[in-house]
């Protein structure tokens, strides 16, 4: 197996169950709620990251012979991150755009009740429904949609590269 072999099935398995868990959870949004949803959704993301650290594991040990450097490490994590990270965004896109167009409506709507339950001000309130509508414009363009989606799994499986690169670092022995 290869470093690229090893990026693309493990990328590939991170972002399968990222996006399973992502439509699964999708589908009872409304019982759930969206602050549930968002707690729900981030640990997927974190779960789904734990899978770097098993690719970076299995490119050391099947691949490079035991051992390791931190900027190889490192780089096989993020290919495996950016690979999960591209199939997240692309089955949201299709989601988003073909099956939950009110998502961002939805969202907003949410977010001002929450408001105003909290006993939000009027100003507060037309501030939160001003950016209710720039959120839905921004994301309904399909590029907009697809940078916001990326920051969602990126960061947690950059973070989850470095700290997989730092802790399976194995300098060569000595003969």
């Amino acid at each position: 197996m290869s470093m690229k072999r090893t990026i693309l099935t493990w990328g590939l398995i991170s972002g399968v169950i990222s996006i399973t868990l992502m439509i699964g959870m999708m589908q009872f949004i409304d019982r759930i709620g969206f602050d549930r949803g968002e707690i729900f959704g981030y640990t997927v993301l974190v779960l789904s990251s734990l899978l770097i650290f098993f690719g970076v594991r299995s490119f050391r040990d099947n691949v490079a012979g035991g051992k390791l450097s931190f900027g190889k490490g490192f780089l096989v994590g993020l290919g495996i991150a950016l690979v999960s990270a591209v199939c997240y965004v692309v089955v949201w896109e299709v989601v988003y755009f073909n099956f939950m167009p009110d998502f961002a409506d939805n969202y907003a709507a949410h977010m001002v009740e929450k408001a105003k339950a909290a006993g939000a001000s009027a100003e507060k309130v037309a501030e939160l429904t001003a950016q209710g509508v720039e959120m839905k414009r921004l994301l309904d363009n399909p590029f907009w949609n697809a940078a916001f989606t990326f920051l969602e799994p990126f960061p947690i499986g950059l973070l989850a590269a470095l700290v997989s690169a730092g802790i399976l670092r194995r300098k060569p022995q000595p003969a």
